[in-house]
């Protein structure tokens, strides 16, 4: 199934910034990769932040963050509104995780990344960073397959007709946490299995669009909004359906929402909405996971692994590099 995306010529971003992401996320890997397994989730982040901010301004972009890091977690940010690059070249909209998992990261378990995404300017969704309800299948369904308000039995067994198993044959993604107990008893009530995640909700939405070889239908819950806008760029490029809803549950968070344009508390959001230009998508490994492998630090190279993806063209590649400048990754 072809995921082409037809969008205006003036939203289209110029080729070479594909390989400028790649840096990007490089940067920031590997430089939380030196703090695995230290036990000091704020550190790491922080090492991630910094380097993603050192080299976004070192592109000819005129950015603007519009997902960022955020108050809940009280962590070093990449704030909304910030401005990055150096401030000539094209418009863009910036989503950034510095480091998603960063308790995978402090504790040295699977599936850490650093992850960013760059749309055309004013094509992103600018939302708070609060949490919100997600719901993802990968390509190859007919639109409308699974409903973010229907019951998660319901979407397993409307999943399975649409992809020709009983329901026994499904596997749904979802984060290990207490908020989730409903959800997990719904999908097994059908009869399909359930894989939990501690965990790094990007990575896991992506999953579901490669299910022969990841084994994930389904990805179903909630998580941080800034991690549901990451993940539907990279759905947006390799295919898919995802379907979101900002949890705006006190005045202060509504209030916060309708600064940034949102007044409808209780829109659904399809990936159209969330991305709406041609975007890029990018992650590189912290550690060893089933998306992407971990930096490698050998004697005189650094090993990254990042996957960077295009919107408007529906191509993926997976780049392997070996670093042998190592300065370029210490602080300037």
């Amino acid at each position: 199934m072809s995921t082409t995306i037809s969008v205006p010529p003036q939203q289209l971003l110029e080729r070479i910034l594909t390989l400028e992401i790649v840096r990007v996320t490089e940067r920031a890997a590997v430089s939380a990769a030196r703090l695995r397994g230290h036990g000091n989730e704020k550190a790491a982040d922080q090492a991630a932040v910094d380097a993603m901010r050192r080299e976004l301004n070192k592109i000819p972009i005129e950015g603007t963050v519009v997902i960022g890091e955020g108050e809940r977690d009280e962590a070093p940010m990449l704030f909304i509104g910030e401005k990055v690059g150096m401030n000539a070249g094209p418009k863009v909209d910036i989503a950034v995780d510095p480091l998603e998992g960063t308790t995978l990261c402090a504790k040295n378990m699977p599936g850490a990344i650093a992850t960013m995404a760059m749309a055309e300017g004013g094509t992103l969704l600018n939302a708070p960073d609060v949490y919100m309800q997600k719901i993802a299948v990968g390509p190859g369904y007919a639109k409308g397959v699974v409903d973010l308000d229907a019951s998660p039995a319901d979407n397993v067994l409307r999943l399975a007709k649409a992809k020709g198993v009983p329901p026994s044959a499904i596997t749904a993604l979802v984060l290990d946490r207490p908020r989730h107990a409903d959800i997990i008893s719904g999908v097994r009530s059908t009869g399909a299995a359930v894989r939990l995640i501690t965990d790094g909700d990007v990575a896991g939405v992506i999953h579901t669009a490669d299910p022969h070889n990841t084994g994930v239908d389904i990805y179903m819950g909630t998580g941080g909004a800034p991690e549901g806008v990451l993940a539907a760029a990279a759905l947006r490029c390799i295919g898919g359906q995802m379907q979101c809803r900002l949890i705006l549950d006190t005045e202060e968070k509504r209030a916060r929402a309708s600064k940034m344009g949102i007044n409808d508390p209780h829109m659904i959001y399809g990936i159209e909405d969330l991305v709406r230009g041609d975007c890029l998508f990018a992650a590189t490994g912290v550690t060893d996971g089933s998306l992407l492998s971990g930096v490698k630090f050998r004697k005189d190279v650094i090993e990254t692994e990042t996957v960077v993806m295009r919107s408007v063209t529906g191509t993926v590649r997976v780049i392997r590099a070996e670093h042998r400048q190592l300065e370029k990754f210490h602080l300037d």
